[in-house]
């Protein structure tokens, strides 16, 4: 047996242990046949954590490649022996192209559903974007992403417009400050920037260390409520009211009890555990709804003449956002992705085997980097910001380990181009009636249900928050409590960061609380007394 051939042997291994068909016990077991003798008489062989090449010298394993490693015989399959097996490094993660790509399409089919949501949510009336448009921005913004990611760090996590940064940007942004969208999606780029310098400068750590555990999942917490909130409301199944400011929405409606039925169809998808359930929820419930007439036939399903109105918006709008009132809006859209991807990278990593000995993960400089750039780059594309996506998990359980994994989900998304008209009346809006009288409410019953299930999946991170130590868990109920109610992230970072500080200083603890908090919490008091 030649190293190729363990490499071949280690990955089909690797498969049936990440699976769970391989005991632990059993893949060791396993990996001591697998041996291979150099020329110097060193016997090499698959590290089990890494799955790199090691040998034993004496009490110590000392990694490597093994000599003439690249030039041995080739007797694995003719992909591993290609140019992209040497520049993803197929073989020293245990890998192959059939196993990268069906990772890739995992990976997208988990994470599709962000070209139909987030076309309705930038595109909601008012806003002053087209759906058309946005849907051009999301899927070039998340293919370049992807790509760089894949092809600069090698690094199987694919990005894409980011669920409750595009909620900030839509609701908080511009239809509650009023800002022209070209503002802010210059926010969003400006967040980026502070992002890649924080990067550049190694100074993610101090800001990691100075936000509280708990509130970093409440502020997760949180956008789930939001984005699940925000579902309900364009699913009709809440609507407004003048008394009790929410009521139940009116199921006599075609509308409405489409959007039930695609959320009880995605829910039970989900719930079974079927991979693309999302986007599967997505589809069938917009053939229903067409179906029965209650949301309008596309003009066409396939149109090359792309709506290229909001690239390069934000850009020429950078001069208007330096002002005061907008620094707590920029901060909470650092907060939200910073966090959010770091938490997203460690997982996948750690899915994958890819973190070391100390759990630290290699080349994070250069992921983290991809990433702050891929959001200065949806906020030029006008997309919102773009993040990592914790969905590329059902890639990496799949056996993707390398950056080709990525790159597939790039590609993918600029297939999805064409079917624009698709996508136009699948993330459109239909009106109904106000039973109050007045302007006709107007509603997205088939992507709806997607933004409920996707907030229940974010909502789960509130098991982590310390619940019985008060000083923790008063501020991270705060943040969870005011984040959806005010229909604002930046307000809810803001009540939990406030009322954090106020807490430690009652009880005597001023020592707890990390400098830049107190600036952080100062900051969001004159922003709440002072909003312009």
């Amino acid at each position: 047996m030649d190293f190729h051939a363990v490499d071949r042997r280690y990955a089909e291994l690797k498969r049936q242990h990440d699976s769970g068909t391989l005991s632990t016990e059993e893949f060791d077991a396993q990996l001591e046949q697998l041996m291979v003798q150099d020329d110097q008489g060193h016997w090499w062989t698959k590290s089990r954590e890494t799955g790199g090449w090691h040998y034993h010298d004496g009490d110590t394993w000392v990694q490597g490649t093994p000599p003439a490693y690249r030039s041995s015989p080739q007797t694995l399959s003719a992909e591993s022996a290609s140019v992209l097996g040497g520049f993803f490094k197929f073989s020293e993660r245990g890998t192959n192209l059939r196993t990268e790509v069906i990772a890739g399409l995992t990976t997208f089919m988990t994470m599709a559903y962000i070209i139909f949501v987030n076309p309705s949510i930038l595109g909601t009336d008012g806003t002053g974007l087209s759906v058309p448009g946005v849907f051009f921005a999301t899927c070039i913004a998340a293919a370049a992403a992807s790509i760089a990611m894949g092809v600069v760090a090698n690094f199987p996590v694919a990005l894409a417009s980011g669920l409750g940064l595009n909620a900030v940007v839509a609701f908080t942004l511009i239809l509650g400050q009023q800002l022209p969208w070209q503002t802010a999606m210059a926010a969003v780029i400006v967040e980026g920037l502070l992002v890649t310098i924080l990067v550049l400068t190694k100074l993610r750590e101090a800001v990691m260390n100075a936000i509280p555990l708990g509130l970093k999942f409440a502020i997760a917490v949180g956008i789930g409520l939001f984005i699940a909130f925000i579902g309900l409301k364009n699913a009709g199944i809440v609507a407004p009211d003048p008394v009790t400011y929410l009521r139940l929405g009116e199921f006599t409606r075609g509308p409405v009890l489409l959007a039930a039925f695609g959320l009880a169809l995605t829910l039970a998808l989900v719930a079974r555990g079927l991979r693309g359930g999302l986007i599967i929820g997505i589809l069938v419930t917009g053939l229903v709804g067409m179906i029965f007439g209650i949301v309008p036939l596309p003009g066409g399903v396939v149109s090359f003449s792309f709506d290229t109105s909001t690239i390069g918006g934000g850009v020429l709008a950078l001069p208007d956002v330096l002002r005061l009132s907008l620094v707590p809006i920029i901060f909470a859209l650092f907060m939200t992705d910073f966090f959010d991807t770091m938490g997203t990278i460690i997982a996948v990593g750690q899915e994958g085997k890819l973190l070391d000995e100390e759990g630290r993960l290699p080349g994070l400089r250069r992921i983290l980097l991809v990433d702050s750039l891929a959001a200065v780059g949806g906020g030029a594309a006008g997309a919102s910001s773009v993040t990592s996506y914790i969905e590329s998990g059902a890639g990496v359980a799949e056996g993707g380990r390398t950056g080709l994994t990525s790159v597939v989900v790039g590609l993918l998304f600029l297939l999805a181009l064409p079917f624009s008209p698709l996508i136009e009346v699948i993330g459109g809006s239909v009106p109904i009636p106000n039973p109050e009288g007045g302007q006709d409410i107007l509603v997205s019953p088939v992507t709806a249900p997607a933004l409920i299930v996707v907030g229940f999946l974010m909502m789960t991170a509130v098991r982590f928050i310390p619940w019985e130590e008060a000083d923790e868990a008063i501020p991270a109920f705060l943040t969870i409590l005011t984040l959806p109610l005010t229909f604002n992230i930046s307000y809810g970072i803001g009540f939990g960061f406030i009322s954090y500080v106020l807490i430690k200083l009652a009880r005597g603890k001023p020592g707890e609380v990390h400098p830049l908090l107190y600036v952080v919490a100062l900051l969001f008091a004159l922003a709440f007394l002072v909003p312009e």
